[in-house]
């Protein structure tokens, strides 16, 4: 699989960032029973934090392309504690945390930049369920964080 995920970033135009390290008292990642937890990632581009709050001077687009940066350095992650994405079977569940204004109610759109790569990178198995909610600030004032599960092989 780490082939074809390579070969898919590449077509996509896309590069892997390198895996974040904690910003705070937790590890990045967790591995329990055949399932990689994987704490919250904020969205970098171009070395540079992505902040703001959606509804408030960050559009849609904007919030959309954060969270696909957020799948992004989950992917890093992945690969970071597994050493292979070629051990990743499913995206079980992503947590979308969307910093957005009190009317802003598209939480579940900004999510799908995330949701559609996945799908794209790994096909049926980056279908995932998944949770989005507006919150009313994040870390470092991030525009979206998300975690995730992901079920891996021995």
């Amino acid at each position: 699989m780490t082939d074809r995920i390579d070969r898919k970033l590449e077509e996509l135009g896309l590069t892997l960032p390198q895996a974040a390290a904690p910003v705070a008292s937790y590890v990045p990642t967790v591995l329990a029973n055949g399932m990689l937890h994987i704490s919250g990632q904020l969205p970098f581009k171009d070395g540079k934090l992505v902040t703001g709050r959606v509804g408030d001077g960050v559009s849609l687009e904007d919030a959309q392309e954060a969270a696909k940066l957020c799948a992004l350095m989950l992917v890093a992650q992945m690969k970071a504690a597994l050493g292979t994405l070629g051990r990743v079977e499913r995206i079980v569940k992503l947590g979308v945390f969307v910093n957005s204004t009190g009317d802003f109610t598209d939480q579940a759109k900004v999510a799908n930049g995330a949701s559609d790569l996945m799908v794209a990178l790994f096909g049926d198995a980056g279908k995932h369920a998944r949770a989005a909610v507006g919150v009313p600030v994040l870390p470092l004032g991030a525009a979206v964080e998300i975690d995730a599960i992901v079920q891996v092989s021995a």
